[in-house]
């Protein structure tokens, strides 16, 4: 069976703003939500493992309620204790907390990077792309040099007022690692897929770009 891996943020502090954030929940949900229904299996793995923080819940939303009520975020694993050769996909959900722990997330980018080498897909959404800038391949190419991507914009950060808490300015840094930054007009559906590579600009991508993915999957 075709199987999907989503990677959730283990980070909880929003800066130094003493506002919480983690995983955004939608982003989290949808894909889920779509790679079930496709008749994939879906797993969860976090950087640190076990219960990672969550934001952005929407209580009366039924996909966000089916999720939560199916997968055990309690327990959560590390990549380290995953086998590539398990895995048809990666997709890395969103959510502020992706900006300080998905770059230097090694071992989740070394599994990114083997899934890929096998011929599976690569996805993002949103925050999401965090993951993608320091994920190079075996011959130490970064996966985006030369790639088309979308990610949240630098517009859309400023949007939400928090361009000097983020750690970095994601379309500025996936830019600096070769990648073609491709931005819609703010918080509007944006999927961009290159070959194998599909990310998404912001929560409103979240399905699209799980549905591009599906049909990469089945196609």
């Amino acid at each position: 069976m075709t199987c999907v891996l989503i990677a959730l943020t283990s980070h909880s502090e929003l800066g130094d703003t003493g506002r919480s954030t983690g995983f955004y929940a939608s982003e989290a949900a949808e894909p889920w939500d779509v790679f079930r229904t496709a008749g994939f299996e879906v797993e969860l793995v976090s950087v640190a493992g076990g219960k990672p923080p969550v934001d952005g819940v929407d209580e009366a939303d039924p996909v966000q309620q089916r999720f939560f009520e199916a997968v055990d975020l309690d327990h959560t694993r590390t990549a380290a204790e995953l086998n590539a050769a398990d895995y048809d996909a990666i997709f890395y959900a969103g959510g502020h907390g992706a900006m300080w722990d998905f770059a230097g997330a090694k071992d989740l980018a070394a599994l990114a990077a083997a899934i890929y080498e096998r011929g599976g897909v690569v996805a993002a959404v949103c925050h999401g792309p965090a993951a993608l800038v320091e994920l190079r391949l075996s011959d130490g190419r970064y996966l985006v040099d030369g790639k088309n991507v979308a990610a949240f914009t630098n517009a859309e950060e400023a949007a939400v007022g928090l361009t000097e808490v983020v750690p970095f300015l994601l379309a500025d840094e996936l830019t600096s690692r070769g990648a073609n930054h491709r931005p819609a007009a703010d918080f509007t559906d944006q999927v961009v897929t290159d070959q194998r590579l599909v990310t998404g600009q912001n929560p409103a991508s979240a399905r699209s770009a799980a549905t591009a993915v599906t049909a990469l999957l089945k196609g």
